[in-house]
């Protein structure tokens, strides 16, 4: 028979889609309280009738919103999800934008709810923060050093953190996956790219999956901390080199 859970109420970023709307539902299932933040009301309004979660429509940029909203409330878990790639392109060709856009999303929101919401985790010596990086935090990919940085950011914020709070119970998760088919890239590849070149004949990683892999690490007994698990499809795999031939001049 398995421990009941000490906690009883989860905040998820980016809830509306992909990961974030997988491990609402995820959560719910295992009895807690769930507040799904989003940005977009009728997405939101969905999930809510999908799920039972409590609904809090903001941009998760938005610390000061998302902290009114919870008011009172006693968050357990914090799961960052929220994430973006702006764009595919090399450095040169970025947008000045898109990466403000990007280390704001990626690594300064999870770093100001973080912050909002971890002493009353320490003071209660109860807490679980769970962060979705990627393997693009991991290892270099073509295209992709704005986001690439935010997330190797993420990383080395989650090995920092635990350091700070040995001794308060509060665990520290980070979540590595590889090509899981979400609408990441909706926006960073135009037209149906992004279907056709990551997914059409690929066998990629799917949100249920992610879910489970946080739904287990917040089930073990509060003295294990999955620190960090890496998740690739079977068919991927980073390293290896790539070289070009240089033209004669």
């Amino acid at each position: 028979m398995s421990e009941p859970l000490p906690y009883r109420v989860a905040v998820v970023t980016g809830a509306t889609s992909g990961i974030g709307r997988a491990t609402v539902g995820r959560l719910r299932d295992m009895g807690l309280t769930v507040y799904a933040v989003g940005r977009i009301a009728e997405a939101l309004a969905e999930l809510v009738q999908e799920s039972g979660a409590k609904p809090i429509q903001a941009d998760v940029r938005d610390t000061a919103e998302i902290v009114r909203q919870l008011d009172g409330v006693d968050v357990d878990i914090l799961i960052n999800n929220a994430g973006i790639l702006s764009t595919r392109a090399t450095f040169a060709e970025i947008e000045p934008s898109e990466i403000d856009a990007m280390i704001d999303v990626n690594l300064k929101a999870p770093m100001h709810l973080t912050r909002a919401f971890l002493p009353g985790m320490v003071e209660r010596k109860r807490g679980h923060l769970l962060y979705i990086g990627s393997s693009g935090g991991q290892a270099p990919y073509p295209n992709m050093a704005a986001y690439g940085a935010s997330k190797a950011g993420l990383s080395l914020f989650c090995d920092n953190l635990r350091c700070d709070l040995l001794g308060s119970s509060v665990r520290v998760t980070e979540v590595v996956p590889g090509r899981v088919q979400t609408d990441l890239y909706r926006t960073a590849m135009a037209g149906n790219q992004a279907r056709t070149l990551l997914y059409d004949g690929y066998r990629p990683i799917q949100p249920t999956h992610i879910a489970s892999i946080i739904a287990n690490a917040i089930e073990l007994p509060v003295f294990v901390d999955v620190s960090r698990i890496e998740v690739f499809p079977t068919d991927q795999a980073t390293g290896g080199g790539t070289m070009i031939k240089f033209p004669e001049q």
